[in-house]
């Protein structure tokens, strides 16, 4: 490693550990701070609430990485450039593809840490955090919850879902057992699917059994669909299920396979999976785009307009991975496609960048 190598990866280190560590102090008081209420009203202690707080730091850290990584190489740059430090090393015969490489060599590495973090701790604190939020503050006990099993309870109705899927807001494989005084069953619903409309549930494929209290036996009949009001919205049955970002990798790889083995699809998974892989990538993409933004001539005498590009790249990619994930989970593209290719595109376009700035 040269010395100029050591100097940019000292500099950088500097300014993206500053970054972080002022983004992330605002978010734990912003955060702290707006659910002050709902500690209070939850009867948990303050303490409690801040440790809630802390656990999602992790989290948080791995989202605002690539962002670090951007404004601490344009940072840089834009300093090196503003001191004419710039003019000097590229008349020496240096060109900016050998500047880019510690650039380049710290995304490789912040990415590998985001990557790991993802696998090892994320999803502890994330586990931790969520049972704090649902089971504590929203005191929700009506609802017990595996990776697919969901069980509802509500005054003498007992629900259980095998498997519900956030992106289409269905569910499947659903039994609805309604008890009576004597905790007889008095019916019980069985359907194949579930489909959440207009504010009420519809079953398809359902056979429907009835107690008659003269046979003393039940009536059974199938139907195409009913509506039922199962007391409870997709939104509420998307919190209680497990996250993506409770499970590692290769937890939700594990996950997938055993969802489509029982017939059940998991695209949604499939995507968040994919997606674990593809997002870490991203550093290096910022890294190569915030060199980029810090070399150009303005960056060196307008620091906030390097910024503020370097912002609105962050904001244009963050766009764009939101809705070719969103498209992935409606299945307009195949899990992998929607996962990768907003990295395919930036990085073809950032190399387009630095080469123009060359």
């Amino acid at each position: 490693m040269t010395c100029l190598h050591r100097y940019w990866l000292k500099e950088f280190s500097k300014f993206f550990c500053i970054i972080q560590v002022l983004i992330l102090v605002i978010f734990i008081f912003i955060d702290y701070l707006s659910r002050m209420d709902e500690f209070l009203k939850s009867d948990i202690s303050l303490l409690r609430g801040l440790w809630y707080v802390l656990l999602k730091v992790p989290f948080m850290f791995v989202q605002l990485t690539p962002a670090g990584i951007l404004l601490g190489a344009i940072a840089v740059f834009g300093l090196m450039n503003k001191n004419n430090e710039l003019t000097t090393i590229r008349s020496s015969g240096i060109s900016v593809y050998f500047l880019v490489k510690p650039a380049l060599a710290a995304g490789f590495v912040l990415a590998c840490l985001m990557f790991l973090l993802g696998e090892t701790l994320i999803p502890v604190s994330m586990a931790k955090a969520n049972h704090i939020r649902y089971f504590e503050i929203w005191k929700n006990e009506k609802i017990s919850m595996g990776r697919k099993d969901i069980w509802i309870k509500s005054e003498k109705n007992l629900i259980h879902i095998n498997y519900f899927d956030p992106a289409s807001r269905t569910v499947s494989d659903i039994t609805a057992t309604r008890m009576g005084d004597d905790f007889k069953i008095l019916d019980r619903i069985d359907a194949k699917k579930g489909v959440y409309e207009a504010g009420t549930w519809i079953l398809e494929n359902v056979m429907e059994q009835i107690y008659n209290p003269d046979s003393h036996e039940y009536d059974v009949k199938t139907v195409e669909t009913k509506k039922i009001d199962l007391k409870i919205k997709p939104e509420d049955l998307g919190v209680m299920v497990k996250k993506s970002d409770e499970m590692s990798f290769f937890e939700l790889r594990d996950y997938v396979a055993k969802v489509k083995n029982e017939g059940y699809d998991a695209r949604s998974y499939q995507v968040d999976m994919h997606g674990k892989l593809a997002f870490p990538f991203i550093c290096i993409i910022m890294a190569l785009a915030g060199a980029a933004t810090g070399m150009r001539s303005f960056a060196g005498t307008s620091m906030p307009a390097a910024i503020a590009v370097g912002v609105a790249i962050s904001f244009v990619y963050w766009v764009m991975f939101g809705f070719c994930l969103s498209m992935g989970y409606a299945g307009a593209l195949p899990p992998v496609v929607a996962a990768w290719i907003t990295n395919l595109v930036s990085l073809c376009a950032g190399s387009l960048y630095l080469i123009h700035t060359e």
